[in-house]
This record gives structure tokens, C-alpha cells and sequence, in this order.
């Protein structure tokens, strides 16, 4: 893992690092209640804009949408910004109100058609996104945890939701009938889970959390060859893997790499950690293995908050943390 573009300019920790969909761009946001925008020219990352005067406090997550014209941002002061970029510059054109306090995270599903919301008001919000009016109206406020929720993220191919919690559990949420409710909870950590990720095509998810374990939780559809019961033709979750003893202290971030299989971990102990699939394991679907593939040390001077990779080049990793910084890794699979 080489670092390959150390990005400087945010005044305080960064909180998120998120590339559009097709890897050109790089958002990020922090405690200096502005986003900035990263992209490549010739062979430099440079900062391409600074989007200021729409929150007023500490930015806590930014998320692209699947066209790419739009950026949604959450914020310690309750709302949910959302840039339009369809002019050609950023225009903040909506901002979202509703939570009661923090928004924890934000997250656009697969087709572009919701948004979801999370907050430390222990709810989740999906909002129905109609594009052409800039318009986002309430679809469902979902009360089904009951501490802080972390984040949220949707299934990379259906419009399936699934939330993480300071109450050490994991949600899933579908639409019913035009209402939106919880299909399935996931436990099993030992404290608060603050991140999750899907692979590439979301039959497993890792989660991650406070108890420095990661967890990879595999999806049992209905009349699945193990046998596994999936009550009222609802598809199972079940935790298939359980990786401890390689974090020092919290995983904040994780993310699955929906190129390479690899799996990266930003941690409270300022390391970035690589794990990969062992393909040699006799029953991946049941009973998969995962090793420890790389980890960088003193990625950053401080905690490391946020790791994503690029969705269109293989081994590129974004982090950001604490520090300030936000950085740009090349990792290969040896």
C-alpha cells in the first residue's frame, strides 16, 4: 500500500471521503463546515472547488447520486444539503429538515430515486427524490433502532436499505405496500457498529464496529440449497465469519471493493487495513476465511475516519482523518 497524493486544505478533521460513480471525482467534508471537491489534472489530484455557506456546523457525511449531478451532504446542525451541479457549478438547491439533531450519514439508492437519512435522533428518513422539481418529499421516518444511527447505505442492486446503530445492531428496510419498514435485524457485535458495506452484489455485507471485530453476514434467499428457514419468503441474514484480533481499538470505516473482492478498515489506532477472501476455503458460502492482506500504520497522524475505494480503478483507496488530511493510497494485490 503506497501513498500516492497526500490532498491538504481542510481546517479541521475530515469526516468522509466519497467518489462519483465513475471515479473522476472525489468529495470531502469535516469539521470546517465545507466540502471539497478533488479531481485529477494531468497527473496531479487538485482541489477543483470549496463548497461553503450551507451548513453551520461540522459536516459529517457526503454522498454522490448515481447520475452524478447532484451531492448530497449531512450535518451536525440537523440538515441535509443537497448541490446540484447540472449548471455546470455546485448550487445548493434543497435543504432537508426534519431530524431532530445530527444527521449521521446520507445515502442515494441504486436508481437515484430516494435518499436516505440517519441521525442521532435514533431514525432513519427516506425521501423520495423527484429530480426534475428538485423536489424530495418524506416517504417514511423509520424508528426501528434505538440509540444512535450510525449510517446508512442501500443494496448495490435493489432498493433494499440497511442501517447500523449505537444499539449494536444492524436494520434492513423495504417498501411495502408504499410504506416503508424494518425487514430483518442483525446482532451479534458487542457495541456500537458504525459502518457497513455490501459486496459487489450484495449477497454478503461486513460490518464493522466499536468492539474492534469485523463481521461478514451472508444473504439465504428463499428455498436456499442449506436449508436455511426464511420466515414470510423473506430472504435471512446470517453471520457466516467473525474477524477479531487485528484492530487495536475501533473500526470506524469499512469498506468492499467492488472491483477487487479486497476489503479496506479505517481504524482508531491511525491504520488502514487491507483484508482478502482466502479462495482456497472449502465452503465460501457458509464458512468463508479472511486474512489480513496489508496494513499501513501511521496512515494518518490520527484516527483514520473514512476509507472508500474507487468503484472504476482497481486498488485505488481514498482515506481521510482526524489529521486533516485526506489521502490517496495504491494498494496491490499480492
Amino acid at each position: 500500500m503506497e501513498v500516492i497524493a497526500d490532498l491538504v486544505g481542510h481546517q479541521d478533521r475530515v469526516w468522509c471521503v466519497a467518489w462519483n460513480k465513475t471515479g473522476t471525482l472525489l468529495a470531502s467534508c469535516g469539521g470546517d463546515k465545507t466540502i471539497r471537491i478533488w479531481g485529477k489534472e494531468g497527473s496531479n489530484w487538485v482541489c477543483k472547488t470549496i463548497l461553503t455557506d450551507s451548513h453551520t456546523r461540522t459536516i459529517r457525511r457526503v454522498a454522490w447520486s448515481p447520475c452524478g449531478q447532484y451531492l448530497a451532504s449531512g450535518s451536525f446542525d440537523a440538515t441535509t444539503c443537497i448541490w446540484d451541479r447540472r449548471g455546470g457549478e455546485f448550487e445548493c438547491t434543497a435543504t432537508l429538515e426534519g431530524h431532530e439533531n445530527e444527521v449521521k450519514s446520507v445515502a442515494w439508492s441504486p436508481s437515484g430515486n430516494y435518499l436516505a437519512t440517519c441521525s442521532r435522533d435514533k431514525s432513519v428518513w427516506v425521501w423520495e427524490v423527484d429530480e426534475d422539481d428538485d423536489d424530495f418529499q418524506c416517504a417514511g421516518v423509520l424508528t426501528a433502532h434505538t440509540e444512535d444511527v450510525k449510517n446508512v447505505i442501500w443494496h448495490p442492486e435493489r432498493e433494499v436499505l440497511a442501517s447500523c446503530s449505537y444499539d449494536n445492531s444492524l436494520m434492513f428496510f423495504v417498501e411495502d405496500s408504499d410504506d416503508w419498514t424494518g425487514s430483518g435485524k442483525l446482532v451479534g457485535h458487542e457495541s456500537t457498529v458504525w459502518d457497513l458495506s455490501f459486496n459487489h452484489n450484495g449477497s454478503r455485507l461486513v460490518s464493522c464496529s466499536d468492539d474492534k471485530t469485523m463481521k461478514v453476514w451472508q444473504e439465504y434467499s428463499p428455498g436456499n440449497s442449506e436449508g436455511v428457514p426464511t420466515p414470510d419468503e423473506v430472504a435471512k441474514w446470517k453471520c457466516v465469519c467473525t474477524l477479531s484480533g487485528y484492530h487495536q481499538r475501533a473500526i470506524y470505516s469499512i469498506d468492499w471493493c467492488p472491483l477487487t473482492g479486497l476489503i479496506a478498515t479505517a481504524c482508531g489506532d491511525d491504520a488502514i487495513r487491507v483484508i482478502r477472501e482466502d479462495e482456497t476455503a472449502l465452503d465460501r458460502r457458509n464458512a468463508p476465511s479472511f486474512n489480513l492482506m496489508d496494513t499501513r500504520h501511521r496512515a494518518h497522524n490520527e484516527d483514520v475516519n473514512c476509507v472508500s475505494w474507487n468503484p472504476k480503478e482497481s486498488g485505488l483507496l481514498a482515506s481521510c482523518g482526524d489529521d486533516g488530511s485526506v489521502k490517496l493510497w495504491q494498494v496491490t494485490s499480492t
